[in-house]
């Protein structure tokens, strides 16, 4: 069965592999309707902290954007705060999809899964400005 990072293809689409992981085999007949899928290779701690970082970052930053609104702020201030906050949810996207590309899309690659190419060209259009 064609895997794309995690998701399937195909006409295999609702069936579940051995590579699944064993929290989705364990929920039985369920599992064909898992929602669960894991990168086969794991991110190193180190981007792991990375994105956390960053998505603290821009939680923050929506935070603050919806006590402005609560505090009745001025709308060019409350915008100027929302791009700052949709620029680092774009940083985000954009650092996972190089990782996508760098990893789980070569090992598709490699295993002969061609078709992870079109998964990739649906990600670069839809997460490119």
């Amino acid at each position: 069965m064609a895997k794309a990072n995690g998701k399937h293809s195909g006409d295999d689409a609702n069936k579940v592999s051995a590579a699944e992981p064993a929290s989705c085999e364990s929920k039985g007949a369920r599992a064909q309707n898992c929602c669960c899928h894991h990168k086969a290779t794991p991110r190193s701690e180190e981007f792991q902290r990375d994105l956390q970082k960053r998505l603290n970052r821009a939680i923050g930053q929506l935070n603050g954007v919806k006590a402005m609104i609560d505090d009745n702020r001025y709308c060019g201030d409350v915008l100027t705060q929302l791009a700052a906050a949709e620029s680092a949810v774009h940083s985000i996207s954009a650092i996972l999809l190089q990782n996508h590309l760098e990893t789980c899309v070569v090992e598709q690659i490699k295993a002969g899964n061609t078709a992870i190419i079109d998964e990739a060209m649906q990600l670069i259009k839809k997460f490119a400005r």
